[in-house]
């Protein structure tokens, strides 16, 4: 049950805000529709990001770095996004999810009591929630998700992912 909690969470964080208005929205957007052209202009636009010396080709050290700064704007979202969630959550700006903090938050399914959830994420077991054993369980999830190491978790990967 946990899994699918962490799954849905990591998932859901991405596109909401809170661990509530994240079970609340249990799918992942549908992709949006592209024309050719719209694609074309992306790609051109994506290719001349990576053409750092503009002589009209990527080399294996252009690629590289775009692929460096790609993986690095996503884990900078996801920990931004991850971040806010967590003070959002944290109501007395202590840095730590209390249970009080975490119970008064999150949707508690019957199977799991809040204690128990709570008990899971305090990893150093000092009874209180940080930013890092907050975000480690979706981040976890996230890399999961990302079958292909891109840095970013598409629609089919989430679904090759659930049906596991």
């Amino acid at each position: 049950m946990f899994r699918i909690f962490i799954i849905s969470m990591g998932a859901a964080t991405l596109a909401a805000g809170t661990p509530a208005t994240a079970q609340q929205k249990q799918s992942v957007a549908a992709p949006k529709s592209v024309t050719r052209a719209e694609m074309n202009s992306r790609l051109d636009s994506a290719f001349a990001n990576m053409d750092a010396n503009k002589d009209g080709s990527v080399s294996a050290a252009e690629l590289s770095a775009a692929q460096k700064k790609d993986l690095e704007q996503a884990q900078a979202m996801i920990h931004s996004r991850a971040q806010a969630a967590f003070n959002q959550l944290d109501t007395n700006k202590d840095g730590k999810l209390s249970l009080e903090e975490f119970a008064a938050s999150v949707q508690v399914n019957a199977k799991e009591t809040a204690a128990e959830v709570l008990q899971k994420l305090d990893t150093n077991k000092d009874g209180k929630v940080s930013a890092d054993e907050f975000k480690a369980p979706r981040l976890a999830a996230f890399n999961r998700a990302d079958a292909n190491k891109d840095g970013t978790v598409t629609p089919a990967e989430v679904q090759a992912l659930q049906r596991k």
